[in-house]
């Protein structure tokens, strides 16, 4: 039974969030909605917008460019990047940065690391967001660990107003496709794309190999690394967080990397760290 921890601004009780409880819940409900109003334009729908809001959004947007600084784009395409990072539905740019950066700073740390894998599989794979703590929570707290991206009014504005995204994006697809645009471009595909991103926090610190020694259980996971363009390579990038390419072995496959190659051709990506 989960009790308390003690978060960056001292000891506190953990609570389960009954809001947070029902949002991933009715999320995860309308999903499994899904078999009813198949289609394989519907499908087809639901894995170009996993690839699009994981891979450009969240892997090559939210972490290798905001979080870590892998590479330099003008600033009207980070923006751009941000946006559909947000379109994710894995919250605003300053939170996820934020939260990212302390997991880099404390990984594994009971105390510090918001999704502490030493705390269990399901408590680094989603339960940290349903007992929400206050430290990690808070925007007046975390915005201290992405003080680069809270001058930004434009990220400021996005990291209070990600959810809103989803209306425009919902009603878009209504037109083109109807409800089963909706449920599988929408609900089924943020339910998926979740649990891919959070198997990074959990499965890739749990099982795998390793390339590097480092001083937490990072592990290069291969089926991890498909569901999440790159991002399974984790002990990889826990050894040298800055470097734009996850995967190093020929077999150590990388879609995101790809973009960011293709992003050089065009002369948008510059200074990337390699």
């Amino acid at each position: 039974m989960i009790q308390q921890t003690i978060a960056p601004e001292g000891k506190q009780t953990l609570a389960l969030s009954r809001t947070n409880v029902a949002f991933f819940a009715a999320v995860h409900g309308v999903a499994l909605l899904a078999p009813w109003f198949f289609s394989w334009s519907a499908l087809g729908v639901a894995i170009a917008l996993h690839w699009l809001f994981g891979s450009i959004g969240i892997c090559l947007g939210y972490h290798r460019l905001l979080t870590h600084r892998s590479l330099q784009v003008p600033q009207w395409l980070e923006y751009i990047l941000a946006t559909i990072g947000a379109m994710a539905l894995q919250g605003g740019p300053i939170f996820w940065v934020a939260t990212h950066r302390l997991h880099h700073a404390h990984t594994e740390d009971e105390e510090k690391d918001p999704y502490s894998a030493k705390r269990g599989f399901w408590w680094s794979h989603m339960l940290w967001l349903l007992y929400p703590q206050k430290g990690f929570f808070n925007y007046e707290t975390y915005k201290k660990s992405a003080p680069n991206l809270d001058r930004h009014p434009y990220y400021r504005w996005l990291n209070q107003n990600f959810l809103l995204l989803q209306i425009p994006l919902g009603l878009l697809l209504y037109g083109l496709g109807g409800w089963s645009f909706v449920i599988y471009g929408l609900f089924l595909r943020a339910v998926l794309l979740w649990h891919s991103t959070w198997l990074i926090n959990s499965a890739s610190h749990a099982r795998g190999y390793r390339n590097f020694s480092v001083d937490d259980g990072s592990r290069n996971l291969w089926w991890a690394a498909i569901l999440t363009y790159g991002e399974g390579w984790h002990n990889n990038h826990h050894a040298r967080p800055r470097i734009a390419k996850a995967g190093y072995h020929w077999w150590e496959i990388d879609p995101t990397w790809w973009a960011i190659q293709v992003l050089k051709t065009l002369g948008l990506a510059k200074k990337i760290v390699v």
